[in-house]
Formats: structure tokens, C-alpha cells, sequence
């Protein structure tokens, strides 16, 4: 007589794609943007996808560009990012820099960051062609409008969001770009950049001068920008309504400390000025989730009971901020903070 068969269902579901950039720049279509497949970016996902590392090369210094390769993958647009999982299970966002109607293949560029978290490290030394990684996405937080001229700002890396820009733009279009970095020969794709033509694109080894590169800017232009924190933090200054890209948290843990109550668990700790929630929390209940570390992913959401929340993430909608946070990066702006934990 056979055995019983007995079956497991592990049930799961995907964030919900947060939301597009708020920005106060709201422009009439002057025209179509190209047709794409239809957008998958502000959808659920039902499942993370395994893709096969299928080529890896290095396009400038200390930046390695990887192509992953699956079957009828989930299409995107212009300013998509993907989340990609590595094999020590630390998760990080990288901008797709790939073509867009390529079903079978999505690509990202990472630079090493000498003195970061680990992430680009690992990619740079262990991850190798043939592995399997996990992706989810992908999603759009940096969409490309229509306008009737663009201004492109672009700090190293940060090229690779801009780049699926330039090429989705429609011939005819008013833009420009500022692409700059410590050298040219740290500047990824640049090649390519440059073949734009000279009357639309300014590459600049070192600093750029802001205040005379983007002196004339015309009226009504979208302003793109993504790079270094400090580089998006001057463009901003001069251009408030700016459209920004970041991939690490706006500010530090940093703050005032605060009572943090954990009411399911019935206990009550202390978040130190210098520390986080989530560091806090993980000392007393260590199996709480979390992944990224920096207000992106979405894995470290909690469900606010009382107190008020200093946001710090890049990815709840307003609705969402109304009773929850991310852990991770978000703090207490009142003296008391209660979860339901």
C-alpha cells in the first residue's frame, strides 16, 4: 500500500512596487515616448526569478558589467533597477543599462566601493560566469517623462540609468548631458556616450563646474540626475524640482535616541543616537527579517501602533507611512515609539 503524500505549499508574496518619484515637474506630452512592452515595474511579483550569469566584463576602472540570462523575462523602461540577490544573501539595487526589448537577457553595471558594505566586492570576486542569482523586479522609481528638453547629470555609475535614457530618446529630441568622474578612464560606457556627439554631451574628469555647465538651461527642461550623494545634493540645490536616483540612504542612522516598545513581545529597549531600529530589535527578537539595510527593499516593514516616524526610505507611499515604517534606516521623531512586534 503506497505511503501517504504528504505536500507543502510555502505561500508568498512580493512587495508592492512603491511609487514613481514625487516631483512638482509635471509636463504635457509633446511626444510618444517608443512603445515598450507593457511595463511590469509598478505590478506585484508573484516570484523572484533565477537568472544565469552569462557574461562579465570590465568597462572601466573598478567597474565590471554583468549580463544575466533567462527566458521571456519581465519587461521594463527606462530608469528600471533591478534587486539582485548574491550569494551571501546581501541584497543590492542596480540600474538596468541593457535593451529594453531584449526579453532574454538584463544587464547592470556595478563599480567597487573600496571602503563600502560588501556588496560591490562580492561582485566584483565571487561572482563568476555560469551562477545563478536571484533578481526581483524589475522597478521603476526614476521614469522617463516626456518634455520638451532634458538636462542629464551623470557622476560615474551613475550613467547607467541615464544611458537606457539616451538611447530610448527619439531622434529630434532637446537634450543634454553632464557626465563626469575622478577620470575618464573611471567613467564606464564612455565610448558610447561620447559617439552622442559633442554639441550634446560634456564629460568632465574631476569636479564639474555646476553653476557654468548648467547655466543655461532651458525653460520647462526635466533634470535628471544620479551619482554620488554630494553630487545629487548640489544639482538639487540648484534645481529643486530635480529627478533623483540614489541607491544608498539619504541621511545616517543618526538621530536622537528613543524608547522603542515592542508590544506583542511585551518588551521595552532603548534605541541609541547612533544606532538603528532594526540593530535594536535584532538584539532582543533576532529572527526579525531585514535585507538590504538602507530603505529600499521593503523586507523590514513594520506595522506602527503609536508614536511618529522620521521617515528615511525610498520606498513607502504616503499611505503606507500613515501606519508603518522600514526599520532599517527610519527612526523616531517623537520620544516613544511602539510596534507591533
Amino acid at each position: 500500500m503506497p505511503k501517504p503524500l504528504t505536500v507543502a505549499v510555502l505561500a508568498g508574496a512580493a512587495l508592492l512596487t512603491r511609487r514613481a518619484l514625487r516631483r512638482r515637474v509635471r509636463v504635457s506630452p509633446l511626444w510618444p515616448l517608443p512603445a515598450l512592452d507593457p511595463p511590469t515595474s509598478g505590478r506585484p511579483r508573484t516570484r523572484a526569478l533565477r537568472l544565469r550569469v552569462a557574461a562579465k566584463e570590465t568597462v572601466a576602472d573598478g567597474v565590471v558589467q554583468l549580463r544575466l540570462e533567462g527566458r521571456d523575462l519581465p519587461g521594463w523602461e527606462p530608469g528600471a533597477h533591478i534587486d539582485l540577490v548574491l550569494p551571501s544573501g546581501l541584497v543590492r539595487q542596480y540600474s538596468l543599462c541593457g535593451d529594453p526589448a531584449d526579453t532574454s537577457t538584463y544587464t547592470v553595471a556595478t563599480r567597487l566601493v573600496e571602503d563600502g558594505r560588501g556588496g560591490s566586492r562580492e561582485v566584483h570576486e565571487q561572482v563568476w560566469v555560469g551562477a545563478e542569482l536571484e533578481v526581483r523586479g524589475p522597478r521603476n522609481r526614476f521614469p522617463l517623462v516626456a518634455a520638451p528638453a532634458y538636462v542629464f547629470v551623470a557622476g560615474g555609475i551613475g550613467i547607467t540609468p541615464v544611458l537606457s535614457m539616451l538611447r530610448a530618446l527619439p531622434e529630434g529630441a532637446d537634450w543634454r548631458l553632464l557626465y563626469a568622474g575622478r577620470t575618464r578612464e573611471s567613467l564606464p560606457f564612455l565610448a558610447e556616450i561620447e559617439a552622442f556627439g559633442a554639441d550634446r554631451v560634456t564629460v568632465v574628469a574631476g569636479l564639474p563646474d555646476l553653476d557654468r555647465e548648467l547655466a543655461d538651461v532651458p525653460e520647462g527642461a526635466v533634470v535628471y540626475c544620479c551619482g554620488p550623494e554630494g553630487l545629487m545634493a548640489a544639482v538639487e540645490e540648484r534645481f529643486p524640482d530635480v529627478r533623483l536616483e540614489r541607491f544608498a540612504p539619504r541621511t545616517s542612522a543618526e538621530g536622537e535616541a528613543f524608547e522603542l516598545e515592542l508590544r506583542r513581545s511585551g518588551r521595552t529597549l532603548t534605541v541609541p543616537a547612533d544606532s538603528t531600529v532594526l540593530a535594536a530589535v535584532r538584539a532582543e527578537l533576532p529572527n526579525t527579517l531585514y535585507s538590504c539595510e538602507q530603505g529600499f527593499c521593503g523586507t523590514c516593514q513594520q506595522r506602527v501602533l503609536e508614536g511618529e516616524v522620521e521617515h528615511r526610505d525610498e520606498l513607502l507611499t504616503d499611505a503606507e507611512r500613515a501606519d508603518s515604517m522600514l526599520i532599517c534606516v527610519s527612526r523616531a521623531r517623537s520620544v516613544r515609539l511602539v510596534l507591533d512586534l
